[in-house]
């Protein structure tokens, strides 16, 4: 299981600007954030013409589906580089993730990159990210908190930093992995590295999507890397974490170990 941390950003060859990745970012209630979140990608056109934004709304009752159908007729008036897929119900960021990432690949995508929808990801870091992954030939690349450099917004807690901590330290140490941030939800994916996955595999509904996407990767030889980032808190609306969705956390890493010796 190779993994690597890159500490110093890896400069974005001008050849590879044109890389089609497409940016998968489900939402749920954020008619408050996919404006200004459409808008700073966007924004990244001229630095990175091949990358596109694809919504995945699961139904939101504030209107945000309907909203970022509107943004992408704004931004879509030369090519398409914004898509909007709808979903009829709310099961989970991690099938909302997999619906998004399976129509990136279908879609022609070389590279997906997963990012929230409240501000929380920075976007200054999407070029890096991709450089690392071409320069390099990583399977992922992991937009890491946990690394020299990385860091968490002030506005967390004291509990809440420590509680994030041993997610990661709980979940790697059972799986074996030495992913610093195996729980992190920016991570950019090669293709071939999600065929070889296979979404429709992956049984996680909640946030342990994070942990079993990497360590599916991992196990199939990929190579992950990981660079930092700095973690902001959400200003705009709430957190979609709860109590089952920190109870399949919890047992999901047990699960995966469970399978891997079970197929050895």
């Amino acid at each position: 299981m190779l993994t690597k941390t890159l500490v110093s950003p890896t400069p974005l060859p001008a050849a590879w600007a044109d890389t089609a990745l497409t940016v998968v970012m489900p939402t749920y209630n954020e008619a408050g954030n996919l404006p200004r979140m459409a808008e700073t990608l966007m924004a990244l056109a001229e630095e990175l013409p091949g990358l596109s934004l694809l919504v995945v709304d699961d139904s939101s009752p504030d209107g945000t589906g309907e909203l970022a159908e509107s943004l992408a007729e704004r931004y879509n008036t030369h090519r398409v580089r914004m898509r909007v897929l709808h979903r009829t119900e709310k099961d989970g960021l991690g099938r909302a993730y997999a619906a998004g990432m399976t129509r990136a690949v279908e879609d022609g995508a070389a590279y997906v990159l997963q990012m929230d929808a409240d501000g929380s990801h920075p976007a200054q870091k999407v070029a890096e990210m991709l450089g690392v992954a071409l320069s390099t030939g990583a399977g992922v690349v992991v937009g890491s908190r946990y690394v020299p450099g990385g860091s968490l917004s002030d506005a967390w807690g004291a509990h809440r930093k420590l509680l994030s901590r041993w997610a990661n330290t709980y979940a790697s140490a059972i799986l074996g992995t030495r992913v610093r941030d195996i729980t992190g939800g920016f991570n950019l994916w090669r293709a071939d590295t999600l065929r070889a996955i296979d979404l429709a595999s992956v049984g996680s509904a909640g946030y342990s999507f994070q942990v079993e996407m990497k360590y599916a990767a991992l196990r199939r030889g990929f190579g992950v890397m990981e660079v930092p980032i700095h973690f902001e808190d959400r200003t705009v609306g709430e957190s979609k974490m709860n109590f089952a969705v920190q109870l399949e956390s919890m047992a999901m890493p047990w699960k995966l170990r469970a399978a891997a010796r079970g197929r050895r």
